[in-house]
């Protein structure tokens, strides 16, 4: 999991749910965290798997997500975007909408947020 960019909370449990602040592809870096390498299908897979860090280190996991906002800075990345996103969540399907935006924090080409539930009620 990356350390946050900016004056908010990674995660934030409201009740049984839990809101994911967005996520883009970065890692731990000597003088703080850095965009990883390798373009926009290695910042997608790394900021799916900060993601997914931030909902196991709360005792969730892609099953209880239900809502995930993504942002491309450039909707050609559409399709490729789609195939690792499936890849990564295999047969769930949360409700999403997909964003184009101008820019991102630190240059970044993606941004993934996500809102997941974590009570006991099964949801339609």
């Amino acid at each position: 999991m990356s350390t946050p960019v900016g004056p908010y909370s990674p995660a934030v449990r409201a009740g049984p749910w839990l809101v994911c602040s967005g996520q883009i592809g970065i890692e731990p870096g000597a003088d703080g965290p850095v965009l990883v390498a390798g373009g926009f299908e290695a910042q997608v897979r790394k900021a799916l798997a900060n993601l997914s860090a931030l909902l196991w280190g709360r005792e969730v996991g892609w099953g209880h997500v239900v809502k995930t906002t993504v942002f491309l800075t450039d909707m050609a990345d559409y399709g490729a975007f789609n195939a690792i996103y499936t890849e990564v969540l295999g047969e769930h399907r949360p409700a999403r909408s997909v964003v184009a935006v101008q820019g991102l924090p630190m240059g970044a080409l993606v941004e993934i947020e996500a809102w997941a539930y974590g009570g006991n009620e099964k949801l339609g």
